[in-house]
């Protein structure tokens, strides 16, 4: 007849497991997150201004290519969210961020997603790209006064990235446009390959079979 495996051990398990779970998140997960969201941020963010200020508002200048024909700067501003899209509802797009920043500082920090190492690095990139837009879309970057011709794009993201190959022009995009795919890409993969662990099982532990009796 099997046996079961006694039911200290498996007290001892569950009990380990909680304690894991109820563990205090390492100081070293703040500093990681806080600092992928500020670096990030303010490497968009100046980038942005660099960009802007030496080639000017859209169509001032012509594109500047650093690989001809494939990868340059070109200054555009995107009234949407990623390529484009919901032009006109830059103050929808504000809410949402705001909305998913407090969502993401909950998750990890109240909830303890944070004791997970890929998912506070992935996060951290999020909440980069989060910060660098919303500061456009709340029309923070025209502290100096919106160029005539351009108070239509007052709360637009600026963009300053090219790619084209061939007759395929890609759109115009910033640093913290990378950081929210990059951040989105790292959850995809870590959704995928994640697994709950499980309690270590000696052999000794293992329940024994009428065929493994000699």
């Amino acid at each position: 007849m099997a046996k079961n495996p006694p039911r200290n051990r498996l007290r001892k398990s569950s009990s380990q497991d909680a304690a894991a779970t109820l563990a205090p998140i390492p100081v070293s997960r703040y500093v990681l997150f806080f600092s992928l969201a500020i670096v990030g941020a303010a490497a968009d963010l100046i980038s942005k201004q660099v960009a802007f200020q030496w080639r000017g508002m859209p169509g001032q200048q012509a594109e500047w290519w650093l690989w001809p024909h494939y990868v340059g700067i070109e200054t555009s501003l995107n009234p949407g969210a990623l390529f484009g899209m919901g032009a006109g509802y830059s103050w929808l797009f504000a809410t949402l961020s705001v909305a998913a920043g407090f969502g993401i500082l909950t998750w990890l920090f109240v909830y303890g997603a944070a004791r997970d190492t890929l998912l506070t690095f992935a996060l951290g990139c999020v909440t980069a790209g989060i910060l660098g837009n919303l500061y456009d879309r709340l029309g923070l970057w025209h502290w100096q006064g919106v160029p005539a011709g351009y108070e239509r794009y007052a709360c637009c993201v600026r963009d300053w990235i090219l790619f084209r190959y061939g007759a395929h022009t890609w759109p115009n995009f910033n640093i913290a446009d990378s950081l929210l795919v990059s951040g989105a890409g790292l959850l995809v993969w870590h959704a995928i390959r994640y697994r709950e662990p499980q309690p270590a099982t000696s052999p000794a532990e293992l329940p024994q079979t009428a065929a493994s009796k000699p």
